[in-house]
């Protein structure tokens, strides 16, 4: 077993470092997650204008955030099954496809937010 001796404030820059990596990969090769950030950098700033209260900005914000989240998941998933076998097998397609139905699930509730906050500002 290996040890890590980086402990403390260490720790967590190197953590940083990582998730800034993990995020610019993304960005870099996942056309998927270059699209969304490009359809979230105009909903987040629009979340502070539909929103009224603190609570909704936050429900807006965050069902964007946790698209991305899911995106960055899903790409995990893929990047670790195609690393271990390019080979066609019916588990690797069913890991893909979940990846898949959760980044989905995550736009319906993009959907769902922003749908009932803007229907009740701006339609009842």
């Amino acid at each position: 077993m290996t040890v890590n001796n980086k402990q403390g404030i260490r720790r967590i820059i190197n953590a940083a470092g990582y998730s800034m990596a993990g995020l610019i990969s993304a960005v870099k090769n996942e056309a998927a997650f270059r699209q969304e950030l490009v359809l979230f950098t105009i909903l987040i700033p629009l979340s502070f204008w539909i929103g009224k209260t603190a609570l909704e900005i936050a429900m807006l914000i965050g069902s964007c955030l946790i698209v991305m989240i899911t995106e960055l998941l899903n790409s995990a998933v893929e990047a670790a099954i195609d690393r271990i076998s390019d080979e066609h097998h019916i588990l690797s397609k069913q890991a893909k496809d979940m990846g898949s139905a959760a980044v989905l699930l995550s736009f319906l509730l993009v959907g769902i937010v922003w749908g009932l906050i803007i229907f009740d500002h701006f339609i009842m």
